[in-house]
């Protein structure tokens, strides 16, 4: 059995796949159809991107809210505002304008930034039944909360010592991230994929390897959007 964790890069889609013992492989990908025809036999693939969109009306999604609370001020705010349905099918040039008719705010830099690739995984997951029942939605940081016991993260990702904690957080769970990370260095130049795009996408394919054990997930309850899709976002914890 194979598992996967996928995180948005410069260039497309970074993805971790983890299989048995120390067998793992990266990849990156233009769009999300060629990652998923490439990965599509995973058993599980955790995501860092939206699925199950708001429509129609304003409002923040349960799983959001409830991330930004046990990730606290800092690491919190690196849980983005999801933009409704509606905003992720518009041009750019009319995106935040037409949030900010629908909800009564503009989008954020860091939410425009990830319409296209939020727009790929829901036409996706809308028109493929098999990719609906095995692509699931997480974000990095809470899965390094979970694995750090319950404890967020001190530093941001972009920083050294935000790196460099995250690398141990990952190591104590996962013997081999020394080694996905040397290897997904020397592949991709910065340009292409930033160092905490590697750690980010190993956190979700590691978070994805146990389902069995079993997963947790924000909110507890599932609750599906108006086109079926969960708005949930998993992880694992590790005490």
């Amino acid at each position: 059995m194979v598992y996967t964790g996928v995180d948005a890069c410069k260039i497309g889609w970074f993805a971790v796949t983890l299989g048995e013992g120390h067998d793992w492989q990266v990849a990156i990908f233009p769009d999300i159809i060629s990652l998923w025809k490439r990965c599509k036999d995973s058993e599980l693939m955790l995501i860092d991107i939206p699925i199950g969109l708001r429509q129609g009306a304003p409002g923040k999604r349960t799983c959001d809210k409830q991330a930004r609370r046990l990730l606290g001020v800092k690491r919190g705010a690196s849980v983005f505002a999801v933009p409704c349905r509606e905003v992720i099918y518009a041009d750019m040039e009319e995106a935040s304008q037409l949030s900010e008719r629908m909800t009564g705010k503009k989008l954020s830099k860091q939410s425009l930034n990830i319409i296209s690739k939020t727009r790929q995984v829901d036409q996706l997951l809308l028109s493929d039944k098999d990719a609906r029942s095995r692509i699931r939605e997480t974000h990095p940081e809470l899965c390094f909360w979970a694995l750090n016991g319950g404890e967020p993260m001190k530093h941001s990702k972009k920083k050294s010592q935000g790196f460099s904690e995250r690398m141990e957080v990952l190591l104590s769970a996962y013997p081999y991230t020394k080694g996905v990370v040397y290897y997904a260095e020397r592949n991709y130049p910065r340009r292409e994929l930033a160092r905490d795009d590697i750690l980010d996408a190993l956190a979700a394919a590691f978070t994805a390897s146990k389902e069995i054990q079993g997963l947790s997930f924000l909110p507890e309850k599932l609750t599906f959007d108006a086109k079926g899709l969960p708005m949930q976002m998993a992880y694992y914890f590790m005490s």
